[in-house]
């Protein structure tokens, strides 16, 4: 159940974001940033500037210039996530105004994921606009694996500009695949976003065959911000105690201020 503040929140995200689209060029005609250029940002934010500044009220004075008030309504809709349906969580989601590149990923990460990712299938998700799907198909090698992307929302010019990959919307949490389905699982930026990350995060196993890569933000959490993050990692022991267990063959390492996370899977299974 979901309070009617809680959908007063989200509503009002839908609508302004919807008001401000009328008025200016599409959100795919913004200028976007980089990866690396949000990093450094966040540098600055997160470590440089003492929390007693940071969460103070002429810092979020300073956040509204850019954001206006789309800064009170993320920060009410993080206190009331566990209140909100899910389909008032995609309609804010999808009002969103698109921040990164193409992607949430550097390009550091990218590099690692191409690496990673074992022959036979690949299941991206939280796959997006599949920009990293599109990579991992141009990479050598990668035209021959079978590419699987699952979101809850996919627009038509996704599934458009990349017709051999089978895309399905459904919610991490409960995804349409039998177990064991995929040689190598791939999610990147989408658990700080859920709010019931230990079953989606079984999820992931259960559908996995062999590898699994998450990568997460290493992040601070904060009184407002610019994203509707639910988790927060500042630490590597913050992002492991909820991968529990984590076996010993699983490797986690720092990537400019992104967690990256391999793990294998079920080593008796033949392809």
């Amino acid at each position: 159940m979901y309070w009617p503040q809680d959908v007063i929140c989200a509503r009002s995200l839908y609508e302004r974001s919807a008001q401000k689209q009328d008025k200016k060029a599409p959100r795919e005609s913004e200028p976007h940033m980089k990866r690396e250029t949000t990093n450094a940002i966040r540098f600055v934010l997160e470590d440089l500037l003492p929390p007693i500044v940071r969460d103070s009220a002429p810092m979020r004075w300073l956040f509204r210039l850019h954001w206006g008030r789309l800064v009170d309504e993320l920060e009410e809709f993080r206190a009331n996530a566990h209140r909100i349906s899910e389909a008032e969580y995609a309609r804010v989601y999808a009002a969103l105004p698109r921040v990164h590149e193409g992607t949430d990923n550097s390009e550091a990460c990218i590099r690692k994921i191409i690496e990673a990712t074992l022959p036979g299938s690949v299941l991206d998700v939280g796959c997006g606009t599949g920009y990293l799907l599109d990579a991992l198909e141009a990479a050598p090698g990668g035209d021959e694996r079978d590419y699987t992307g699952l979101d809850f929302q996919i627009d038509a010019a996704t599934r458009e500009r990349l017709p051999k990959i089978r895309f399905e919307e459904s919610v991490v949490e409960n995804m349409p695949f039998a177990d064991h389905s995929f040689d190598t699982v791939i999610c990147t930026h989408v658990l700080e976003h859920i709010l019931d990350i230990r079953t989606s995060i079984s999820e992931l196993r259960r559908v996995c065959r062999k590898r699994l890569i998450v990568v997460v933000p290493r992040e601070r959490e904060h009184r407002f911000t610019f994203n509707p993050h639910l988790h927060f990692f500042p630490y590597r022991h913050s992002f492991l105690k909820q991968m529990l267990p984590v076996p010993d063959t699983a490797s986690c390492e720092s990537i400019g201020r992104d967690f990256f996370y391999v793990e294998e899977l079920n080593p008796s299974i033949s392809p």
